[in-house]
């Protein structure tokens, strides 16, 4: 324990230096940097694929479920998107420094607000090793030191990536320090990163319910929580067959094993007659199980009698609850206390409708007449996201830039003294 401790102190006294040269670094020198690491990505695929291989197959050995593995592997179509997402980042504007809201006071003094750096971030992951380069890319064009731990599963594929981004940092004249991975798989060093309250400014885990509230319990450092997904999606009565059908499947099917995928769908009971009987033949082509309320199984024998557990149950597979409400009520209801804060989705014709479904549901997304599947920074033009925080302080849903900064009061004056 000794050793990874130190361990620790180390990776956490280089980055507390390096953070403070970030605060300093210009705009151009980190978008070099970013577009550095993109290069780097792209030279090395081999390498990178190869690495992952490694990891997907001792996955596949240790019997990791599928939706796992899915968010596991990389091929040259996610380093596309990748490297794209390196990319956007660097064409964002730069939050740091940025002044607002400049007022004078009566005593002629002016105070206003500037964007700053959080500091250093420990960010802790499961599974997927795109985060390696998500959380290095927004730490680093947010002026933020990072220190990155991801699952013992990806490490061959986190360290493949980390190399890319070292590279990336040194030809763009940034210390190496502005970004460091913790290379052991021990589970000691995310139990002493979160506890390095003087190194570390916050931790930001990004991962299952289990990981999350242990960090949560423990930590002694700032915790922006990225909880379970429980999404839903509520087809309205006024809803447009198509769009319902289409909108539903996709919110559910595009990919199982992420987090904005929906796990409930619920139905008012005059829609359900015109639009369930085709989706739920859908939802069975594609492959999904399906568990449903006393009258959603009475419209197919294949469907599963839904426990009070499923309601909560983050599936991350290809399995999904159904329950049929008789008003928007009940479906709201539903909502505040089953879901989880993430993202929910109305479809409906009716405006009145749609804007008392956004009011009311308080999740980090709500959205009307669209997929679930969108809840994701960069779909919100953040270039990639951290995470998506249902917490309501500092920040709520996708972490990008602004979330990964701060506002400190500026004071302008010229020899002015208070009376």
């Amino acid at each position: 324990m000794g050793s990874i401790k130190n361990l620790i102190i180390e990776l956490g006294k280089h980055a507390k230096t390096a953070a403070k040269s970030l605060r300093c670094a210009t705009t151009s020198d980190k978008n070099s940097a970013l577009l550095n690491i993109a290069k780097q990505i792209d030279e090395n695929r081999v390498n990178i694929l190869s690495a992952n291989n490694k990891d997907l197959e001792n996955g596949k050995n240790k019997g990791l479920e599928s939706a796992l593995i899915d968010r596991l592997m990389l091929d040259d179509q996610r380093l596309d998107g990748i490297i794209e997402s390196l990319s956007q980042i660097a064409n964002l504007p730069d939050p740091v420094g940025e002044i607002t809201d400049l007022k004078f006071r009566p005593s002629g003094i002016q105070i206003g607000k500037m964007r700053v750096p959080l500091g250093v971030m420990g960010i802790i992951y499961e599974s997927r090793p795109n985060v390696t380069i998500d959380a290095a890319a927004l730490c680093l064009k947010s002026g933020n030191g990072a220190i990155l731990r991801g699952g013992s599963e990806a490490i061959h594929s986190n360290l493949a990536l980390y190399a890319c981004v070292k590279d990336g940092l040194i030809d763009a004249g940034l210390s190496e320090y502005c970004v460091q991975l913790i290379d052991t798989t021990d589970r000691e060093a995310v139990s002493e990163l979160v506890k390095a309250s003087a190194y570390i400014d916050a931790v930001i885990p990004r991962g299952g319910k289990g990981l999350v509230e242990a960090i949560s319990e423990t930590a002694k450092v700032p915790v922006i929580k990225h909880l379970h997904g429980v999404c839903h999606t509520y087809i309205d009565k006024d809803a447009d067959t198509q769009k319902a059908i289409s909108v539903a499947f996709n919110a559910k099917t595009r990919r199982y094993g992420v987090c904005n995928a929906m796990e409930t769908l619920l139905v008012h009971s005059s829609a359900a007659g015109r639009i369930l009987p085709e989706l739920i033949a859908e939802y069975f082509a594609k492959g999904v199980e399906l568990r449903g309320c006393p009258q959603t199984q009475q419209l197919s024998k294949q469907i599963i009698a839904a426990t009070d557990e499923d309601w909560d149950t983050e599936y991350l597979d290809a399995i999904l609850s159904i329950r049929i409400v008789n008003t928007m009520s009940d479906a709201i209801d539903h909502i505040e206390q089953h879901g989880s804060g993430h993202t929910e989705s109305i479809i409906t014709e009716n405006y009145t409708s749609g804007r008392r479904f956004i009011t009311e549901v308080d999740s980090s997304s709500v959205m009307i007449n669209a997929s679930t599947a969108f809840a994701d920074g960069f779909e919100y033009g953040l270039g990639a996201e951290i995470g998506i925080s249902t917490d309501k302080f500092h920040v709520r849903g996708p972490v990008g830039l602004e979330g990964l900064t701060s506002q400190k009061y500026i004071v302008l004056g010229d020899g002015h003294i208070r009376q």
